[in-house]
Parts: C-alpha cells; structure tokens; sequence
C-alpha cells in the first residue's frame, strides 16, 4: 500500500502539484530553499509576517527607504539623463535597468519579495531565480502630468493565461504578474502617487462605478521617503493620477515580474548590457519555458527558441 503523502502548510514550505498525476512536485530536498543571495553577493531579506499579510490581504506593499542617498543621487542623475540626454548614453544603456539602476532589478528586498510570492521552487537555486524579469520603464512625472484611468482587478477570478492573476491556499498567496516601484523622490499625500482600490484583487463582484471618481473612498494611496520600494500585484484595480506637486518631480523606476512560464509583454533587454550582467542576473531575462529553464543558460541562447 502507497504511504499518503502529507503536506506542511505552515506557510514555509511550498505546496506544489506535478504535472504526472497531481502528485508531490518533483522537488529535490534542497529545492525548498530558494534562491537566498542576489548577484551581488548580498544576502536576500525576506518579507516578514505583517508584509506578507499587508500584501495578502491589500494587493499592494510599500517598504520606505531603503536606498541612500549617494545611490539616489546617482539613480536620479541617470533618470533625468534617460530622459534629457538619451543620446548622450550607449545604445545598450538606454533603459532604466542600466547603470546604476542595475542593482534595483534584483535588489535583496526585490527578490525576497519574489520568492514569497511569485518563485517556482523546482527552477530556483542559488544559480538561478526562480521567477522572470517581464519589463521596465521610467515614469517621469512633473507638475499636470499623469491622468486618471483605473484599470485591472478580480484577479483571483481571472485564467492562468491572463498573468494578471492572484491565487491563495492556506499561508500561501501567488501573485501571477507583479509591478515594482522605485520611488526615486519623496512622495507625500496628495502629490499624485499611484491609487489602489485595496482587496480588489480578490474581489468577487463587478467594481462599482463610483471608482471612476479619483475622490471615491474606496481609492486609497501613500507616501513615502526617496528610495522607497511599492509592491503591486497587477491583479489589483490601480490607477495613475495627475502629479501636483511643482516642487519636486516625481521619479519612479517600473519593474515588472512573472513566472517562469509565463509571459505577457514583449521586452528585451539589450543584449549587450545582457552579457555584462552576472549569470544569476542573467537568468531573470531567460525565455518563459519550464523544461529545462534552470540548465545549460548562456547569454548566447537567451533570445534563441528553445528546441526539443
């Protein structure tokens, strides 16, 4: 007689179907520990349990000031020369994960983040993330820019393919396609930070029409210190706002992350700034494929289909 199999949730261990007959995913004994140090060296800080429940229950998680200020200076004086002077850069350069904005895309807090709520386990190691890069822009914003459009939400209702889902069992949450802010300037209340409508992301019914008020309750935003970090599930209602503050500009790097398997956008990084990229910062840009995904990476074959 087959021994049954039990399962630990107590939120530490993951709880992972195979593919051959729903059986315990083919985890070796290691593959329980995630990928623990960034490419940098520095040892990766996972979330604590109030985050985890903020995020869980919220959608949306702002952790302040986690950069100082010589990296800020140096990240804004590269934003503005993205913006202004583009010319004046390499070609391979013209992105905001170049430069100094390199060290945010797999930053401790970043991956820490990510192992909670987005690594497969079974492609994670400490060569390898377990999770993709999907793209990155920069929203420059000054006084009258930006404009009010809500949009997303009901993600735990939404199919796999969608990516903007948000999934849950029992002291573990999923959250499919994941949106990470640098906030590069202080934002304070009413300067025209990003809106959420809280809960949204697990929401069961239609959002009332009252959202499309940027004044509605149910909108709810933050303010935060330069160098703070805004993590959004993309499965939550969340809107843009007109910035108003004519002091200070608003200077926001945005990230975005998927599954390994999964895709949405189409954006590549150069490949030449790829190939300057540690290897295990080179994984976050491999194809989203399971088979195999963690084997055999090079910087060659990054952008090649994979065969078999």
């Amino acid at each position: 007689m087959a021994r049954e199999r039990t399962f630990d949730l107590d939120g530490n261990a993951p709880y992972i179907f195979d593919n051959n007959w729903g059986n315990w995913g083919n985890l070796p004994t290691d593959a329980r520990k995630l990928t623990m140090t960034n490419a940098d060296g520095e040892s990766v800080v996972e979330l604590t349990e109030e985050q985890k429940f903020t995020f869980d229950t919220n959608g949306w998680l702002v952790i302040p000031g986690l950069l100082d200020d010589d990296e800020l200076n140096e990240m804004r004086d590269f934003c503005y020369r993205l913006k202004d002077q583009p010319d004046s850069l390499p070609a391979h350069m013209r992105t905001p994960i170049a430069g100094p904005l390199e060290k945010l895309v797999d930053h401790p807090v970043v991956v820490g983040f990510c192992n909670e709520f987005l690594a497969y386990p079974a492609l994670a190691s400490e060569d390898y993330y377990g999770f993709r890069f999907e793209t990155s822009f920069l929203l420059y914003r000054s006084k009258g820019m930006g404009r009010f459009g809500p949009h997303n939400g009901n993600g735990i209702w939404r199919l796999p393919g969608n990516s903007h889902i948000y999934r849950t069992i029992p002291g573990k949450g999923y959250s499919g396609l994941t949106r990470v802010v640098w906030e590069l300037n202080p934002v304070k209340k009413g300067d025209g930070g990003t809106l959420f409508v809280s809960g949204s992301h697990k929401a069961a019914y239609t959002l009332p029409k009252s959202i499309m008020d940027a004044n509605s309750p149910l909108w709810e935003t933050y303010a935060c210190p330069a160098g703070s970090v805004i993590f959004l599930t993309e499965a939550i209602t969340h809107s843009a706002q007109t910035w108003t503050n004519d002091k200070v500009d608003r200077v926001p790097v945005f990230n975005q992350y998927n599954s390994i398997g999964s895709r949405f956008h189409w954006w590549e990084p150069p490949q030449e700034l790829l190939e300057t990229m540690p290897p295990l910062r080179q994984s976050l840009f491999r194809h989203a494929y399971s088979e195999g995904a963690n084997t055999g990476l090079s910087t060659r074959n990054l952008f090649e289909r994979p065969i078999g």
